[in-house]
């Protein structure tokens, strides 16, 4: 049985940019699934923020969001739809 996918938004504040490069590999990884982003460097606080809006999964998007929260110097948080 295949699994619905749902509309989501994966919010992502990066307060490391060395943590940079391996989010923009994993975002490229899920590329499929993104139909939008949108990325804005806060230069005056040292952070970058990151909006991604996906169709995919609610698996996938959990893994995707899950891998992002792991990572050092990086929040996320999901917004799914109904």
């Amino acid at each position: 049985m295949e699994e619905e996918s749902r509309v989501a938004i994966i919010g992502i504040i990066i307060d490391d940019a060395a943590a940079s490069v391996e989010v923009n590999a994993l975002l490229h990884q899920y590329g499929r699934y993104i139909i939008g982003r949108m990325g804005l460097p806060y230069r005056e606080r040292g952070i970058n923020i990151i909006s991604i809006v996906l169709d995919a999964p609610q698996s996938v998007t959990s893994a995707l969001s899950g891998k992002i929260g792991r990572m050092q110097g990086v929040s996320t948080k999901t917004i799914y739809s109904k």
